[in-house]
């Protein structure tokens, strides 16, 4: 299968992981780049930046998460230990040369445990609107909305309840919607964007995942992370994100102050995913940053 952009086909590739298909690409030469969506997302979400980083002179990578895109939608219990563990083992069989690990939300999240918790096959990392956990921390809840969510995790979880609400989330309509509510631009919202995130819950397996995901553990939190790294970040946030809002920059800003390499880029108007939004942008930020620092020498 491939995608086709800016006149650039991303064709994709199989990997078999511990049994499962793992879907994934590679573009260009150089430097490696690993490319970590978000939830519900693809290598399809990062179209418009694989073709203009690989330009610019670096080899990247991307891959659809187990669960999501045209991956496996495996029935197992989901975490974020499960993908750290799938990214290892990833640069173990494809890269072999210390990465740049580049993602938005939780595939940031992801990019920052790697770091942390796996340095030998890191080099820095991209964060794009990063996310706290997998899933919400009872205290970072008010009152009302903690019971929202756990009678929502219920009805999702339930397997009689979790198909009906799947099936309506899922709907073309209730994606674009969602879509308009996360990106600052609502031109961003195309209807290949909308396909991109549609097509795969129509697999076998796809409302399980999605319950399981909702239900899972959050994770190890950003700010234990941080105090463990000790690689170069690049923190970019679109200004306008509802869902993390860029008031959550704050700890890398603290970070960085208290002298981790950190350089903070918000951008205005911006929503969530502000690489797809305004590629232009991210893609420049993410270039010049790369450029102005010495990596460890590939090959």
């Amino acid at each position: 299968m491939t995608i086709t952009t800016q006149n650039r086909q991303i064709e994709k590739q199989v990997w078999t992981w511990q049994d499962y298909k793992i879907q994934y690409t590679v573009m260009g030469t150089g430097q490696p780049l690993v490319l970590i969506h978000g939830f519900g997302a693809s290598i399809g979400h990062w179209r418009k930046n694989i073709p203009v980083l690989a330009d610019a002179g670096y080899r990247v990578f991307a891959l659809d998460l187990l669960g999501f895109g045209g991956s496996d939608k495996a029935s197992i219990d989901y975490s974020m230990e499960v993908w750290v563990e799938l990214l290892k083992d990833f640069y173990h069989a494809h890269i072999q040369t210390p990465a740049i690990f580049i993602g938005n939300s939780i595939g940031a999240l992801l990019s920052l445990i790697l770091l942390t918790e796996h340095p030998e096959i890191a080099a820095g990392g991209v964060l794009i609107n990063s996310a706290g956990g997998l899933s919400h921390r009872p205290h970072e809840l008010n009152p009302v909305l903690r019971v929202f969510m756990g009678t929502f995790n219920k009805l999702v979880a339930n397997p009689m309840t979790g198909k009906f609400v799947f099936n309506r989330i899922r709907q073309k309509s209730q994606i674009r919607r969602t879509l308009y509510q996360v990106y600052g631009d609502r031109h961003a919202v195309t209807d290949e964007l909308v396909d991109l995130l549609y097509t795969p819950s129509c697999d076998p397996g796809a409302q399980q995942v999605f319950a399981s995901i909702l239900t899972a553990p959050p994770g190890p939190t950003p700010e234990e992370l941080l105090i463990k790294v000790q690689y170069p970040l690049l923190v970019i946030w679109g200004a306008n994100d509802p869902w993390t809002p860029i008031t959550g920059a704050k700890i890398y800003e603290e970070a960085g102050n208290k002298g981790k390499d950190i350089k903070i880029v918000p951008i205005p108007g911006a929503g969530h995913c502000p690489h797809d939004e305004v590629p232009d942008v991210v893609n420049a930020a993410i270039i010049d940053w790369l450029t102005q620092k010495t990596w460890k020498s590939v090959g």
